[in-house]
């Protein structure tokens, strides 16, 4: 391993194969940006739980997560670009990225899940199919 100019360690083969870059498309700008300009912020589609919920309900809310290995739904905000918070739906696995989609939406668009289903048959995730 070798210390870049910043000083954390690089692998000399992520040197020179490079690792794939992830990019998604902004819904809001209309821009593809690439993950360093994006900032990851969880699984999306999340039940809130605030005041007056049991002790139950908001340690599920706060603590558990899907973290599936395949297609799973993602909150992403536009850093350096517009700002703004989107969703996006891709593979864990592959980086696969199936659409993204304004951040108001409460549950992934029909013609996003027909395009999940259509690449693999049989998917589900949590309510969704």
């Amino acid at each position: 391993m070798k210390a870049s100019p910043q000083g954390s360690r690089i692998d000399d083969e992520f040197q020179t194969k490079g690792a794939p870059m992830l990019t998604l498309h902004c819904p809001y700008c209309g821009t593809d940006a690439d993950e360093t300009d994006l900032h990851a912020g969880g699984q999306a589609h999340l039940k809130r739980y605030g005041p007056g919920s049991s002790d139950d309900q908001f340690e599920d809310y706060m603590f558990m997560r899907e973290n599936p290995k395949g297609v799973h739904f993602e909150r992403w905000r536009h850093v350096y670009g517009c700002g703004k918070w989107f969703l996006a739906a891709r593979c864990t696995a592959t980086l696969e990225v199936f659409g993204t989609y304004p951040a108001q939406t409460t549950e992934p668009p029909p013609d996003l899940r027909a395009k999940i289903s259509a690449k693999r048959p049989g998917w589900t995730w949590g309510d969704f199919a």
